[in-house]
């Protein structure tokens, strides 16, 4: 009986003390994801390049479109906000670590300009990153189009 208490013992202890000795930082707490979410949600395309390093790579897979720096990035974003005019994203979790992570998120907003129906959407993503230097050197982001396309009309709802 001594034994297994022991054995109990050690093994909660070896359990709770193994976060404390990971590099991560607990999910939705990462500096680097809060300063991605403020950077879409500043709708300023000038304010939301400070956020990623000049020769950012960003990728948007839903829509095919690939960014190769700072002027193609601004451009994206500058679309996107005109698009979306009321874009908002919340923070739903991040994982960093050392030089790579994810963030996910959810984008709401109403559609302007992607399909032009006035509609409002809602839609979870997630975003891979590289960060170089405390800033975002590359962005790849992930989400479901068909999601915004039930939502805004444009596909039937299942």
């Amino acid at each position: 009986m001594r034994r297994l208490f022991a054995f109990s013992f050690l093994s909660l202890a070896i359990v709770l003390a193994l976060p404390l000795q990971s590099g991560s930082i607990p999910p939705a707490t990462s500096p680097i994801a809060k300063s991605w979410i403020a950077a879409w949600n500043s709708h300023d395309a000038a304010k939301w390049a400070t956020h990623f390093t000049p020769d950012i790579y960003y990728e948007d897979v839903t829509f095919g479109e690939i960014s190769h720096g700072s002027e193609e990035a601004k451009k994206f974003a500058a679309s996107f906000f005109t698009d979306v005019p009321d874009l908002k994203l919340e923070l739903a979790d991040s994982s960093i670590e050392g030089n790579h992570g994810s963030i996910q998120w959810i984008l709401s907003g109403t559609d302007k300009g992607i399909f032009k129906t006035g509609k409002p959407f809602k839609v979870r993503g997630v975003s891979i990153i590289t960060i170089t230097n405390g800033k975002i050197s590359r962005s790849v982001d992930y989400y479901d189009l068909a999601t915004i396309m039930k939502q805004v009309g444009v596909l039937p709802a299942s």
